[in-house]
């Protein structure tokens, strides 16, 4: 446990061996802090389209910067709409937007998606790729659709459904577009995840009548049965997108085994369960049968959009939260998501911001919930209510690691080497090593003051910290994080006090 004594010159004693390893060292939370980075109709970015590369890079800095400064450590950014790229991609069109324009690159030239996960890890930030898989088209676009776009090129997989395009789920050639388009991103960006929402068969659009229209999917229908299918249709609507869920865990899984699959469904998995429940049913309306995905592990986090109150008993924060982590059967990361963007909103529905610390809380004290992601960085932006402050004071006052996922790799990096450069004193310098093998992810140091510890964070690429930043120390301890959050054991330095 023992690094070296002050100077870093003296032999280690015995008696500074004996201190170390009676060091007990304060507990770090592990817990996912995730934000949502919306995209499309420039919900939270670029805040309008036809902003220049240097506008837009400079409105994603900011939006990182703030997160960082907030000790929350996940980013889960926008990159694919509506069949729309907001990346350099072969298979579809730049997204308008980004430049009011669809098919056209950002000018200067420039890659988003490269530069936010470069400038994410810069941070020590996670950045998860969030992709829709089937909307082809939102009514907010207005450009010219590029000839680029799967309506031009393949019109024969795309459905018109209300004010929408859509992909249709139950077209095998949809499935292997949309799979070879994440395993395209996957392949070639260093992400840490890839994430999707609630969108599978569309949330129902209504016709001039004020009825329900059905999703126009008869041809692929038709070709189910004629192939001898037996599924009544609602059935096999599901089995299609079960199919889809499966298939896309495996891909990511095959291209990169540590990079996350997250899924984030309609916060009810159907009305009665559990029996106070009452609400929209996802497994009759979208054909999302969510509680199957979990119950099967397609996925390395979950994350049901528990956009409630506490205490909205139908719809109950706490109590879904609790059955959706008795259908956990796999162990997987339970990540709730939050409707943030409901403080202070302006309508007859607006909550208070002492709701979202509540509900954090309340995420906290479920055995087996070990984070939460928050919709969107727009409301952390404005601060409403303060919101942006009472997080980043409160609940999270303390930096947080991001829990293991230990079914990809249980295996700790091996212990650092850390040393006094200089005196100890103000101008001393605490600096580190990595050991050989996995390269390091995130730097953990603790710092001892007398009865007091201060913990840090860091991104792998620090080296070293000032003395005279950490404090009037004692003791100061660094453990290496890997990409996949395993920590090792610490190397501590005994520091000597005048």
């Amino acid at each position: 446990m023992l690094g070296a004594v002050a100077l870093g010159a003296a032999p280690v004693g015995a008696q500074e061996r004996a201190a170390a390893d009676a060091v007990t060292f304060p507990p770090v939370r592990r817990e996912f802090r995730g934000v949502w980075v919306a995209t499309v109709d420039n919900i939270d970015w670029p805040s309008k389209p036809g902003l220049s590369a240097e506008q837009q890079q400079a409105e994603l800095i900011a939006i990182l910067d703030r997160v960082t400064a907030m000790r929350l450590n996940a980013v889960v950014f926008q990159i694919r709409p509506a069949c729309d790229a907001l990346y350099a991609s072969k298979y579809e069109p730049w997204s308008e937007f980004l430049t009011g324009r669809m098919g056209q690159a950002p000018q200067p030239y420039y890659d988003p998606l490269a530069f936010a996960i470069t400038e994410a890890h810069r941070r020590g930030l996670e950045l998860h790729a969030w992709f829709n898989p089937y909307r082809a088209r939102h009514p907010a676009g207005k450009s010219e659709i590029s000839p680029d776009h799967i309506s031009k090129k393949r019109p024969e997989l795309v459905r018109q459904y209300g004010s929408y395009l859509w992909l249709d789920p139950g077209d095998k050639e949809v499935q292997k577009h949309s799979l070879q388009v994440i395993r395209d991103v996957v392949r070639r960006y260093d992400l840490d995840g890839v994430h999707i929402d609630d969108y599978f068969y569309p949330y129902k659009e209504k016709g001039s009548d004020g009825k329900n229209l059905d999703f126009p999917d008869e041809p692929s229908w038709q070709r189910y049965q004629k192939s001898g299918g037996k599924l009544a249709r609602d059935d096999w609507r599901r089995q299609n997108v079960d199919t889809f869920i499966e298939r896309l865990y495996r891909t990511i899984k095959a291209e990169k085994r540590w990079v996350k699959f997250g899924i984030s469904p309609f916060g009810i998995w159907r009305p009665g369960y559990p029996p106070q429940i009452k609400g929209f049913d996802q497994y009759a309306e979208l054909y999302a049968d969510a509680r199957k995905w979990l119950v099967n592990g397609w996925l390395d986090y979950y994350t049901p959009q528990l956009y409630w109150r506490v205490d909205q008993l139908e719809q109950s924060y706490p109590v879904l939260l609790s059955w959706w982590l008795e259908q956990n059967a796999m162990g997987r990361h339970m990540w709730p998501g939050n409707f943030t963007s409901r403080i202070g909103d302006g309508s007859a529905t607006s909550w208070a911001a002492e709701e979202l610390p509540r509900q954090v809380r309340i995420t906290r004290s479920q055995p087996g919930a070990t984070g939460n992601v928050h919709f969107s960085m727009k409301v952390f932006n404005q601060n409403r209510q303060g919101i942006t402050d009472l997080l980043s004071s409160g609940v999270y006052a303390e930096p947080a690691l991001v829990p293991a996922s230990l079914w990809l790799d249980d295996r700790a990096p091996g212990k650092p080497r850390v040393r006094l450069s200089g005196e100890n004193g103000p101008a001393g310098q605490v600096s580190w090593k990595a050991a050989r093998g996995e390269k390091v992810w995130l730097w953990l140091v603790q710092a001892r003051a007398g009865t007091g510890w201060k913990t840090e964070v860091l991104p792998g690429w620090r080296k070293d910290r000032a003395l005279s930043d950490l404090g009037p120390v004692d003791l100061v301890a660094v453990s290496a994080v890997d990409r996949n959050g395993n920590a090792s054991e610490p190397d501590i330095l005994m520091l000597k006090t005048k």
